[in-house]
């Protein structure tokens, strides 16, 4: 791969208020032949180095219905290619995953492909983790056969304008594993990663006590996810598979921090539904509301 070819991919990085990852991320794309940052109305100077760094960049405004932020930027015009990456602003493509995607592309593997699942390597602790559990994003997907579904979730308590922990879903076509990561790297403080984590919590325990949309979703996630979300004892199970089974005892103490940080996510999740059940937090199933 030359230094002046161009991966004929569109990338699309989300993001508000970004100033502090913005930069890193676009530059880990730059083997790709367009790049378009869909922005939040961010009040830092996000857009300004977006642009700066040679991004194309789109506001978002979310209306509170769908499409939410990942469908609607699948559905934009400007769009030049057929095959979309999706990226956070705090994640970044590893050379190695370029070349992954690089030599797909080349050798018309992707042909009969509907989307891809890669795995993410997380920054946590000051290191990257090599061990523990391996979580997979369905990133990189052909959008003319890929779609966000739409969950009716938008009445849960603290709702905001992406979509949850789900992934897209082909109409035809296989999905497929890639080997190599998109390393995650946030450089923003344990405040706002646990405060991200109790909004997600909130959402998970909505679709536990709302099964229509518990199983919308089920059928949106990848085969670990679809696992994962049956098991019990899950707090418990979560630490022990991520930190002993899955060796993330080797990464040291980061290892033990990020198995007890997923651990006390869906310990949160099961409070939260007890919460729910209990009566204090009334579920609405007619409107889809969870009112606490």
């Amino acid at each position: 791969m030359s230094s002046n070819f161009r991966i004929p991919i569109t990338v699309l990085i989300l993001c508000k208020n970004e100033e502090k990852a913005i930069s890193d991320c676009i530059k880990s794309a730059s083997k790709f032949d367009q790049i378009i940052v869909i922005d939040s109305d961010s009040t830092d100077n996000t857009v300004a180095m977006a642009k700066r760094h040679g991004a194309e960049v789109v506001n978002f405004i979310w209306n509170g219905h769908y499409p939410k932020k990942k469908q609607w930027a699948l559905e934009l015009e400007q769009i030049r290619h057929d095959w979309v990456l999706f990226l956070d602003s705090d994640e970044r493509i590893s050379s190695e995953l370029s070349r992954e995607i690089f030599d797909s592309l080349t050798n018309h593997t992707l042909q009969k492909t509907a989307a891809i699942d890669i795995p993410l390597r997380y920054f946590f602790g000051g290191k990257y983790l090599h061990w523990g559990i391996k979580m997979y994003k369905r990133s990189l997907i052909n959008k003319k056969v890929c779609k966000f579904p739409e969950i009716e979730d938008l009445g849960v308590t603290n709702m905001w304008e992406v979509e949850g922990h789900y992934q897209p879903v082909p109409t035809r076509g296989e999905i497929r594993r890639f080997k190599n990561c998109i390393d995650h790297y946030d450089p923003d403080t344990l405040f706002d990663y646990f405060a991200r984590h109790n909004r997600y919590s909130d959402w998970e325990a909505f679709l536990i006590c709302n099964s229509r949309a518990l199983e919308q979703v089920r059928m949106a996630r990848t085969s670990q996810g679809r696992f994962f979300s049956r098991v019990p004892f899950k707090p418990i199970l979560i630490f022990f598979y991520s930190y002993f089974l899955k060796l993330g005892i080797f990464d040291g103490r980061a290892g033990l921090d990020f198995a007890l940080s997923r651990s006390f996510y869906y310990w949160q999740i099961e409070l939260k539904v007890r919460e729910i059940r209990r009566g204090r937090g009334a579920v609405d199933y007619t409107h889809g509301r969870t009112i606490l």
